[in-house]
């Protein structure tokens, strides 16, 4: 969203307005003349917010019914602020910073990470306990970790432009940038000690080695000539790139045994060793910190990644966005998965491979839904990643040479994009016209007509406040041939020209401008901004007419037949 380019959304809206008929503009004056009294009539008040729009799922959203954005502003509820009672989490290592205190802190400490967050916020309620241990365990070093609560300190949020929850900066004598590690205490231990540290650990014992093999999932281990100088300089330069992965370096031949290194060997050597199917990765380029740190970038990960909550964030955080994905049974896996694997020895460091198992109930049933998958035949999808988000299909068997040539196509931007859609409707003659992502050209797209779209999520308490105003407003301009309100499920239904930035989102497509962006309506909910704006926007000059009005008598003397409740629109308002 942030990174959307305003000058060119300007021109696009310069270029929309002065296309327009001069008849637009006359009727928007028209508006302050005409009596709108009869649209006033209250209804059931709905909210203005924004449920989160839906993105690839992180660890904290496995729910299949509701995938939020990380938690931001504009889900704020004071309702939720009210409900929510804060858990208890023994936080007495982390410092807690206000306004009055922060400049202070930041002038007195060299290393310090900070965690914007809101009480309301489940990504900070899931992170508290995690970083108030790695609080603990750094005690008494160079570094503190501390926390703002975001909703109180206004000022100290806007001055670091937090948009979201947590936002967390480490601070290095005085200079910020953001915090790119994950959320666990053994990640942000080990993130902090690389910036804080020499960034690289010594092995001299078999013990120690033994020890590692042991306790750490991935690392790399550098066989040198000696401990200090130019070779454990580059190394140590490469540790501080990679912020995931534990260093170390030895001169032992005994030990650089242990870590399958040759004793042999030339020197320096270097190895990386992960507790996967690949557990040893050689390094054979420049000893340069550079090509070291992107030999282990594209090293580091497993093969194939198998979804699972735990390492959700190896692959959405990761600097590689294009991602290819399987969805397979556990059964149909056995065949496909080894096809997969070979691969993705192709694509090392330029694209992730993950293998979603979909009759996982707890996980991949609900990433399958998300991207759209039916069935149970095996699939190959390839993904952009969540700013930009889009996807495509291989409509060939999952053998190693179509995935290859698949993977390659990807790389190369010559695929042609997938997006989710519901059946088109059988019949479609309600006032709200439903829109899915196979008819949206036809409907949305149709520059003879002006069109106001919805997208929704079926969940999302927003668009269920907001329905009673849109279906009355439908019903008021039913008449109005030149006019279509719409609605569109965003979580089963896709499409280019359909960007939502959170539920309910509401866009406007003038008639005869379709090529142009749609503009995003921000009018208050009600019946009669609806209609203001309508009448200030739509290409084509359109006036409602005002229903005939009806007496006490009659109205009490009405039978809910069809005839009548024709002359009762008035009450319906």
């Amino acid at each position: 969203m942030a990174s959307r380019l305003v000058l060119v959304f300007t021109l696009s809206a310069l270029l929309l307005l002065s296309s327009r008929p001069a008849l637009c503009k006359d009727a928007a004056v028209d508006d302050d003349d005409e009596d709108l009294s009869f649209l006033e009539e209250p209804t059931e008040q709905q909210g203005h917010g924004q449920d989160a729009a839906p993105h690839y799922p992180d660890p904290d959203e496995f729910d299949a019914d509701n995938y939020d954005d990380a938690d931001d502003f504009s889900d704020f509820d004071e309702g939720d602020q009210e409900a929510y009672k804060e858990p208890e989490v023994d936080e007495k290592d982390v410092v807690v910073l206000k306004g009055a205190n922060f400049s202070e802190t930041i002038k007195k400490n060299r290393f310090v990470l900070v965690e914007f967050y809101a009480p309301w916020c489940g990504h900070c309620q899931a992170l508290a306990p995690e970083y108030a241990a790695a609080a603990t365990e750094l005690k008494g070093g160079d570094v503190v970790l501390a926390k703002i609560d975001a909703t109180e300190e206004n000022e100290l949020s806007q001055e670091y432009d937090v948009q979201g929850f947590p936002t967390i900066f480490f601070f290095s004598d005085g200079v910020h940038k953001p915090y790119t590690g994950q959320r666990t205490k053994e990640a942000i231990v080990t993130w902090i000690k690389k910036k804080t540290g020499p960034g690289i650990s010594n092995v001299t014992t078999v013990e120690d080695a033994e020890r590692i093999l042991t306790s750490e999932t991935k690392f790399v281990v550098g066989f040198l000539n000696s401990l200090v100088g130019p070779e454990s300089d580059e190394l140590a330069a490469a540790s501080r790139l990679e912020d995931d992965v534990n260093f170390y370096q030895t001169v032992d031949p005994k030990v650089a045994k242990l870590f399958h290194i040759d004793s042999e060997a030339k020197r320096p050597a270097v190895v990386l060793i992960k507790k996967e199917d690949e557990k040893l990765s050689y390094f054979a380029g420049k000893f340069d910190k550079s090509a070291i740190a992107e030999f282990v970038f594209a090293n580091k990960l497993p093969l194939v990644v198998t979804f699972t909550r735990e390492n959700a964030p190896s692959i959405f955080e990761s600097e590689i966005k294009k991602q290819l994905l399987l969805f397979a049974t556990s059964t149909d896996s056995k065949k496909v998965l080894p096809e997969f694997v070979e691969a993705a020895k192709l694509f090392k460091g330029k694209l992730i491979f993950v293998f979603v198992e979909t009759d996982n109930e707890d996980v991949g049933k609900p990433v399958s839904d998300y991207f759209g998958i039916t069935g149970d035949a095996p699939t190959v999808l390839a993904y952009t990643g969540n700013d930009d988000a889009r996807k495509f299909i291989l409509d060939k068997e999952a053998t190693l040479a179509n995935i290859k040539a698949f993977g390659e196509d990807f790389l190369e931007d010559k695929l042609k994009a997938f997006y989710k859609s519901d059946p088109i409707p059988e019949t479609n003659d309600g006032d709200v016209k439903i829109v899915v992502g196979n008819n949206f050209d036809d409907i949305v797209l149709d520059e003879s007509k002006d069109v106001l779209l919805e997208i929704y999520a079926p969940w999302c308490g927003h668009c269920q406040s907001l329905e009673p105003t849109y279906n009355k407003l439908a019903k008021h301009l039913r008449g109005i041939e030149s006019i279509v309100i719409a609605k569109m499920d965003g979580t089963t239904n896709e499409h280019p020209r359909a960007k939502a930035d959170g539920f309910p989102t509401l866009l406007f497509f003038p008639a005869g401008n379709k090529s142009f962006d749609p503009i995003t309506v921000d009018a208050d909910r009600t019946v009669v901004a609806f209609y203001k704006f309508l009448k200030k926007h739509a290409s084509i000059p359109f006036k409602l007419q005002k229903p005939t009005s009806t007496t006490k008598s009659e109205e009490s003397d009405a039978n809910l037949s069809q005839e009548s409740s024709k002359n009762d629109l008035k009450d319906e308002l």
